[in-house]
């Protein structure tokens, strides 16, 4: 991880990722290492701050510092939570995929490939959260204040080492944590804007992506070859 990640950096990692789709955040990143040791997750947290559904006020606090160093506000687009990447990631763990909706969750819980994906004796969500109190704990324990409240090269400190796997946090693995959070803010700087993320469409602006389904295929032959400057078109769009 770059002292700081440049947009140039956050798109090379879209060749793991199906980053216009939406709702397929089913695998963990590289090595998980699932283990029936592992303790359930803690009772839900206090409400949701107004605009989230499943983050609690610190949950969301460091999902938004997070996404705000994966996608940093540049001359391109804003920021990740100004894109509505928190707003999105938020929404999955809500929904189907954060429940494990399609995940199977029967074990038994051995150690996993890099191919087999999800490999966790918990819902996705339950590891989420577990991801983020563990790395605030980290944090609390390392600099004495939680991941939001750290300065930008702190925060870029502690993401590099789950990254990269040299920082440990409590009950989950650290790296297999980032690669979800990673993941998650690639889907929702990407997907399309009904989910939540992709505010104004600022991403397929910036990578000319014209839209969902075909609604462009009459402009084909115009835009062959060049880049295509029309007005994407969401789900929304067509409602």
């Amino acid at each position: 991880m770059a002292t700081r990640h440049d947009r140039r950096a956050f798109l090379r990692g879209l060749g793991t990722v199906g980053a216009t789709g939406v709702a397929a955040m089913a695998p963990i990143g590289a090595a998980a290492q699932a283990s029936p040791q592992i303790p359930a997750p803690e009772a839900t947290p206090a409400a949701a701050p107004p605009g989230y559904t499943f983050l609690s006020l610190p949950e969301a606090a460091f999902v938004e510092a997070a996404v705000n160093q994966l996608i940093p506000a540049d001359a391109l687009t804003p920021s990740g939570t100004d894109c509505g990447v928190a707003v999105f990631i938020d929404r999955q763990l809500a929904g189907a995929w954060g429940s494990g909706d399609r995940l199977y969750m029967q074990g038994p819980w051995a150690k996993g490939t890099p191919t087999q994906g999800y490999q966790f004796p918990m819902t996705p969500a339950e590891f989420f959260r577990m991801g983020i109190d563990g790395a605030n704990a980290y944090c609390r324990k390392t600099y004495q204040k939680e991941f939001d409240r750290l300065s930008s090269e702190q925060q870029v400190q502690v993401l590099r080492g789950m990254e990269q796997g040299t920082l440990a946090i409590e009950r989950v693995p650290a790296q297999d944590f980032f690669n979800v959070l990673l993941n998650a803010a690639m889907e929702g700087f990407f997907a399309d804007p009904i989910y939540g993320g992709n505010r104004d469409k600022v991403s397929w602006k910036m990578i000319g992506f014209p839209g969902v389904i075909a609604v462009y295929s009459e402009h084909i032959k115009t835009y062959r070859n060049r880049r295509y400057d029309g007005v994407p078109t969401s789900i929304a769009d067509l409602t």
